[in-house]
């Protein structure tokens, strides 16, 4: 399996937004206990895929937000 970018620059912008907007939810307490470890690590995950550009998921599907190179 190839680390290469899969994500297009808009999914990316999206994930890190949501995975920010989630830590926020945590620290506000919008979040019960049980599930505010699950949000924690959703967020995480969505903000290094975010940065980083590479999606494990997408690569195991073989599939990819960004363009072809041309």
């Amino acid at each position: 399996m190839k680390l290469t970018t899969n994500e297009s620059s808009i999914d990316r912008i999206i994930r890190i937004v949501l995975g920010i907007g989630l830590i926020g939810l945590a620290l506000a307490g919008g979040v019960a206990a049980p599930l505010l470890y699950v949000a924690w690590l959703v967020a995480a995950v969505l903000v290094v895929t975010g940065i980083v550009g590479f999606c494990p998921l997408y690569a195991v599907l073989r599939i990819g937000t960004r363009r072809a190179a041309r």
